[in-house]
């Protein structure tokens, strides 16, 4: 595999315009604290099965804000994706401290539905593999629910495999339990003719 970019190296491209496939642009950049209510704007726009497999509700405000207090303490490194004012995806990598765990990483991505199949959420996903790597990250992490099927294919097309499955894990907002898949990618494995798979 060739050298990975430094971190330095990897931030400095950002901010940057993309172009997804039905022809439009969205500019690529760093979460800051500023943008709690493009967040929440967004994710209350989002389908309630999308928020399934989240670690919390970013329909909150508490909850989004104690997000982006991660990404400005660096414990956390989140890419969104903008079509004009407008948040239609994003993508993250949380690390955890703990010394035994501190190389692994989990990452979310999400898409609003309209720019889904449009190859956004698969350039997001390339800039955060990019971006562990450089962080040191040795593997990472990907949660969702058993009906999410369309997620899990999308993983497992980037190279994630099925690792675990938690009974009874989740609950919506109607009080159902759900289970929680849980989906892994071995950083160290990712070769080059994986990654290019990423950018098509």
């Amino acid at each position: 595999m060739s050298d990975t970019p430094s971190l330095q190296n990897l931030l400095g491209q950002l901010p940057k315009r993309v172009r997804v496939a039905d022809g439009r642009e969205v500019e690529l950049r760093l979460a800051t604290p500023a943008d709690e209510d493009a967040v929440l704007a967004f994710s209350r726009a989002l389908p309630e099965g999308d928020l399934l497999f989240l670690r919390v509700d970013i329909t909150r405000p508490e909850a989004v804000r104690n997000w982006l207090a991660n990404v400005a303490a660096g414990v956390t490194v989140s890419l969104l994706a903008f079509d004009g004012e407008r948040l239609v995806g994003y993508v993250t990598v949380d690390r955890n401290p703990a010394r035994w765990t501190r190389r692994v990483g989990e990452i979310r991505v999400n898409v609003c539905p309209e720019f889904r199949s449009l190859g956004l959420g698969r350039q997001l996903t390339a800039k955060i593999f990019d971006i562990a790597q450089a962080l040191g990250l040795r593997k990472i992490m990907a949660h969702m629910t058993p009906d999410q099927l369309g997620a899990q294919a999308a993983f497992k097309r980037l190279g994630f495999v099925p690792e675990a499955l938690l009974a009874d894990y989740v609950e919506d907002r109607r009080g159902r339990s759900h289970d929680l898949v849980i989906m892994s990618h071995d950083l160290e494995g990712f070769t080059d003719h994986a990654h290019q798979a990423l950018r098509l």
